[in-house]
Protein backbone atom coordinates (compact mmCIF):
# COMPACT_ATOMS: atom_id res chain seq x y z
CA UNK A 1 0.00 0.00 0.00
CA UNK A 2 1.65 3.42 -1.11
CA UNK A 3 0.53 6.87 0.33
CA UNK A 4 -0.45 9.57 -1.65
CA UNK A 5 2.14 11.54 0.09
CA UNK A 6 4.65 8.93 -0.91
CA UNK A 7 7.00 8.29 -3.93
CA UNK A 8 6.46 4.49 -5.63
CA UNK A 9 9.87 4.65 -7.04
CA UNK A 10 11.17 0.97 -6.57
CA UNK A 11 7.31 -0.48 -5.08
CA UNK A 12 6.64 -3.42 -8.04
CA UNK A 13 2.75 -3.50 -6.76
CA UNK A 14 1.59 -0.29 -5.95
CA UNK A 15 -1.81 -0.15 -4.38
CA UNK A 16 -2.86 3.50 -3.36
CA UNK A 17 -4.38 3.75 -0.56
CA UNK A 18 -4.73 6.51 2.61
CA UNK A 19 -3.27 5.33 6.26
CA UNK A 20 -4.24 7.98 7.68
CA UNK A 21 -8.07 7.58 7.29
CA UNK A 22 -9.69 5.37 10.19
CA UNK A 23 -11.86 4.23 7.61
CA UNK A 24 -9.30 3.25 5.18
CA UNK A 25 -6.97 0.97 8.07
CA UNK A 26 -10.45 -0.61 8.92
CA UNK A 27 -10.82 -1.84 5.32
CA UNK A 28 -7.27 -3.13 4.86
CA UNK A 29 -7.39 -4.73 8.40
CA UNK A 30 -11.30 -6.06 7.17
CA UNK A 31 -9.14 -7.25 3.75
CA UNK A 32 -6.48 -9.29 5.26
CA UNK A 33 -8.94 -10.86 7.79
CA UNK A 34 -11.30 -12.35 5.10
CA UNK A 35 -8.37 -13.57 3.47
CA UNK A 36 -7.19 -15.74 6.54
CA UNK A 37 -10.51 -16.88 6.97
CA UNK A 38 -11.13 -17.89 2.94
CA UNK A 39 -7.93 -20.00 2.97
CA UNK A 40 -8.46 -21.62 6.85
CA UNK A 41 -11.68 -22.63 5.46
CA UNK A 42 -10.07 -24.04 2.12
CA UNK A 43 -7.64 -25.74 4.61
CA UNK A 44 -10.83 -27.26 6.08
CA UNK A 45 -12.41 -28.12 3.22
CA UNK A 46 -9.39 -30.02 2.32
CA UNK A 47 -9.03 -31.61 5.27
CA UNK A 48 -12.63 -33.15 5.38
CA UNK A 49 -12.43 -34.25 1.47
CA UNK A 50 -9.28 -36.38 2.05
CA UNK A 51 -11.27 -37.87 5.54
CA UNK A 52 -14.52 -38.70 3.43
CA UNK A 53 -11.98 -40.51 0.88
CA UNK A 54 -12.26 -38.10 -1.92
CA UNK A 55 -8.55 -37.53 -2.96
CA UNK A 56 -7.61 -40.15 -0.68
CA UNK A 57 -4.51 -40.85 -3.66
CA UNK A 58 -2.36 -38.01 -1.73
CA UNK A 59 -1.65 -40.15 1.07
CA UNK A 60 0.10 -43.57 0.76
CA UNK A 61 0.60 -46.34 3.27
CA UNK A 62 3.41 -48.13 3.57
CA UNK A 63 3.82 -51.02 5.52
CA UNK A 64 7.42 -51.68 7.55
CA UNK A 65 8.94 -54.71 6.72
CA UNK A 66 10.79 -56.61 9.34
CA UNK A 67 15.04 -56.20 7.63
Amino acid sequence: MVDSNHNPEGIDYVIPGNDDSAKAVALYARAIADAILEGREARLNDVAKVAAGEGSDEFVEVEDSAA
